[in-house]
């Protein structure tokens, strides 16, 4: 995995848990707007908005420096619009990083998978 590639991966994972935090949020802003007088749906909408949309450019820097398929592409992207869906994106990015470093310890010291 060439040094872009992986800064791409990397955008995308530490972008996943900020936006699903303010989607939930948003979630719990819409309920108190209709059910009290507290109103922060406009800062919160403003601060989810701008979080999905650099999840959304992230998203697609990843998929074409990555060449997921259409299927793992899909998942990421529905990920992002389920309000908890970050923090599963964020855990599978990691872990996918983490096995290819791994892989790559594994090449340079001439591992063979048997």
């Amino acid at each position: 995995m060439d040094i872009k590639t992986a800064t791409a991966l990397r955008r995308l994972r530490l972008v996943s848990a900020p936006e699903a935090v303010s989607f939930i949020l948003l979630l719990v802003c819409s309920v108190l707007k209709r059910t009290t007088d507290f109103n922060a749906v406009p800062v919160m909408g403003s601060i989810h908005g701008i979080l999905f949309i650099l999840y959304v450019l992230f998203w697609a820097d990843a998929w074409n420096r990555t060449k997921w398929p259409l299927k793992t592409a899909a998942l990421y992207f529905v990920l992002s619009v389920l309000p908890t869906g970050g923090f599963f994106a964020e855990r599978k990015l990691k872990r996918a990083a983490e096995d290819a470093v791994i892989a790559s310890r594994a090449r340079r010291e001439g591992v063979v998978n048997a």
